[in-house]
């Protein structure tokens, strides 16, 4: 049972993974190639850098939390799993069951929003920082 449920979680967690660089793909083939500028001699090019950067890394603590977060709800759901063994009826096996279903799909369900929240956060700073980077 419980290698159903890690190898559906792999296999969403594959989906979302190659659905949003389909949608990476499609945003940045949207964008025309940027016009060939002279070379700057006014420091405009290590303050873009440094921006940047500062944005990447921002996006990667984004990231590291997220993935701390699902990786915490997923030890939790685990630990109910093993919990289940301890009912003292079917009754009772079949509530704790139903029980932790409906968080394991609740845990994937927040982590899907928290995925396309980072991702609409991805696109607005990488498109703010490349508006002000080619002005």
């Amino acid at each position: 049972m419980f290698d159903q449920v890690l190898d559906s979680m792999r296999k969403a967690s594959e989906a979302t993974l190659q659905t949003q660089q389909e949608l990476f793909k499609k945003w940045a083939g949207l964008w025309p190639g940027v016009p060939a500028r002279q070379p700057d001699s006014s420091g405009q090019v290590p303050k873009f850098q440094e921006r940047w950067a500062e944005a990447v890394g921002e996006l990667v603590a984004m990231q590291c939390q997220s993935l701390e977060a699902q990786f915490s709800a997923g030890l939790k759901n685990i630990e109910v799993a093993f919990r289940l063994s301890e009912a003292k009826d079917l009754e009772e096996l079949r509530g704790k069951t139903i029980e932790l279903w409906q968080r394991a799909f609740d845990c994937l369900r927040q982590a899907y929003e928290a995925q396309i929240r980072d991702f609409q956060t991805t696109v607005t700073k990488m498109t703010e920082l490349m508006m002000k980077g080619s002005a």
